[in-house]
């Protein structure tokens, strides 16, 4: 099948933010209503002034009939007519930006609400910087499509086709030269698009790389400095931020050509051009109030034309990124559950097991399947442990639990109820997931602990103690409103591991998911985490995904996998005396290593 061409993709992107900026617009479409119409009697007055002037010309000064009461309403009308005129198009200009203001404070929490929204399959290959950018820069282009699109373009294809028709009713001969402007305007436009567009899609990609390499690096920067790449990333970023360069200058070279220059020359041609043709055809001095409206005319066409093409450039830049936005949008969001509640528990599902997995396959994208045929049972209140060689398919069955991909083929209940017929709501609040690699807010204990839940001190509290991590809570000069710096930097990994067990057992869940919890953690802070977890067992059903082999040896349950299939299943002892089996390979390893 063939790629859309660039003309193709140009009309996609066009089509995308009109969409996006109706979508943006739809809340204030009253207010815009009254923005145009006085946009529209802006125009209108602004055309009256040269008329007035005419009259004043012809009937007055020209004929040396000095009536000075009326030449005084006419010279008064014709500068009351331009000072109202200015200051609607002032009034509406900031009703348009205030408007484009609150489109953008709510099209960006749209975006970013969409964007929690999105199936974990989209981040695996989504770039950070990138949708940084797409949410706080991108959105700022609506506000430029509204100011350009809607005052800018607007008001002045409304005074250019008032001003035509105050022409063709003056001189519609001299009205026909003037209206022979308007293709070659067109021509150049046309002209500037074919050369302009493509270097400025490339420009706010070439951004969005660099806003992806800069977050990237200062992410990595430990792993980037210790690796001694700096150079590499160095040289690297400087290649990219070369191309912007170079995207950015042929963006310029077309707006420098073919914008201001081209039709100012344009304008200097028609006026000499009208004011020869006025000489040969009108020898009457009595008309020269008609070239003298003609002329301010002309600049009242020329200044539109050249205010809708000088804003070209920008609107151009506005278009790409708003349709980026849009695209964003119309990524599909994670799946809707059924039912605005959780179903209510039937007596067998009361007692079915807490998670049970029947004939469970997965693949990703590439189609290769990562499980196959798992089956397990999990009694409630039990604590099971999940070991296996890397790539054994272990994170990718925790994944499916945590409902971050659709189940595609197999089936998987929580306490006896579809996964997929869970509501969002019930989901989160009965399963909690202590990461490998905690993440924590730039905040408080307390904010970190509770993550936007309105938890009180006393629950907030209780899953501290719960987690052992009240006490060094209480030793922070601050307590639980110590602020704890950007990703806990203040705090050591067992400590970090601490409050992440907190926040998840805060919402006192029924499930428990441990993502390999102890594996960046020193021995002592081990021993702390395994006490933890033996307090709740019986309260709490309990899976972890384990590398340190200790940590789930008093397991009651322990699953080995082995390329996505169960290969041994068992208590700790029981698969200690599989001669030379692979969960005794692995626990003997972990020995050695520690």
């Amino acid at each position: 099948m063939r790629s859309e061409g660039p003309k193709a993709s140009a009309q996609a992107a066009t089509r995308q933010a009109l969409r996006l900026l109706r979508r943006a617009a739809a809340p204030d479409r009253g207010h815009l209503t009254w923005a145009v119409l006085w946009l529209i009697v802006a125009a209108a007055l602004e055309v009256l002034g040269p008329i007035l002037g005419k009259r004043l010309i012809d009937e007055h000064l020209l004929p040396r009939h000095l009536d000075w009461p009326r030449m005084s309403m006419l010279l008064g009308g014709a500068l009351l007519s331009g000072w109202i005129a200015s200051a609607l198009r002032y009034l509406q200009l900031v009703r348009l930006a205030g408007l484009a203001m609150r489109s953008v404070q709510r099209l960006r929490e749209t975006v970013y609400g969409h964007v929690l929204r999105l199936p974990m399959a989209f981040f695996d290959h989504a770039i950070i910087g990138q949708l940084v950018g797409r949410v706080t820069n991108d959105t700022e282009a609506v506000k430029t499509l509204y100011v350009q699109v809607l005052f800018v373009m607007l008001d002045s294809s409304i005074v250019l086709v008032g001003t035509m028709g105050a022409m063709a009713w003056l001189d519609w001969h001299l009205m026909l030269i003037v209206l022979a402007l308007v293709p070659a305007v067109v021509a150049i436009v046309f002209l500037y698009q074919r050369l302009s567009a493509p270097a400025v899609r490339r420009a706010r990609q070439l951004r969005s790389d660099i806003n992806g390499q800069m977050a990237e690096s200062i992410g990595g920067m430990s792993v980037l400095q210790a690796s001694n790449a700096q150079h590499r990333f160095g040289a690297r970023f400087r290649a990219t931020n070369d191309e912007h360069y170079g995207a950015r200058l042929a963006e310029l070279r077309a707006n420098a050509w073919l914008l201001r220059p081209a039709l100012d020359m344009l304008n200097i041609i028609l006026l000499a051009i009208v004011i020869f043709t006025f000489g040969q055809r009108h020898m009457n001095a009595l008309e020269v109030g008609v070239l003298y409206a003609f002329i301010n005319y002309i600049a009242r066409v020329i200044e539109p034309l050249i205010q809708i093409t000088t804003q070209f450039g920008q609107l151009q830049q506005s278009v790409v990124a708003t349709a980026r936005v849009a695209a964003l949008l119309d990524q599909a969001g994670a799946p809707a559950h059924l039912g605005d509640r959780a179903p209510a528990p039937t007596k067998s599902a009361r007692q079915a097991s807490a998670v049970a997995i029947r004939a469970l396959s997965f693949a990703y994208a590439d189609k290769r399947n990562v499980l196959h045929d798992v089956s397990l049972d999990i009694p409630r209140g039990a604590f099971f442990g999940i070991v296996g060689h890397t790539g054994s398919g272990k994170s990718t069955l925790l994944s499916l639990l945590l409902r971050f991909y659709p189940v595609t083929q197999g089936t998987i209940d929580i306490n006896g109820v579809p996964l997929e017929a869970i509501d969002n709501e019930h989901f989160r609040s009965d399963i909690a997931l202590v990461p490998q690699d905690p993440f924590l807010l730039a905040a408080s204990a307390r904010a970190n602990i509770a993550m936007g839940r309105s938890y009180s001190q006393n629950q907030i509290e209780t899953a501290a103690r719960a987690a052992h991590a009240h006490d060094f809570i209480l030793a922070l000069e601050d307590g639980y409103d110590t602020q704890l710096g950007e990703g806990g930097s203040r705090l050591s990994s067992g400590q970090k591991q601490l409050i992440a067990i907190a926040r998840a057992l805060a919402g006192q869940p029924r499930i428990l998911l441990l993502d390999e919890a102890t594996s960046h953690i020193d021995s002592q802070t081990e021993q702390i985490v395994l006490l933890a977890l033996n307090e709740l067992r019986g309260k709490v059903t309990m899976i972890a995904i384990a590398h340190r082999l200790s940590t789930i040896r008093e397991a009651d349950h322990i699953i080995v996998l082995n390329h996505g299939r169960i290969a041994e299943e068992g208590a700790h002892e029981r698969l200690m005396q599989i001669e030379g089996g692979l969960y005794q390979r692995l626990y003997l390893l972990s020995q050695l290593a520690e």
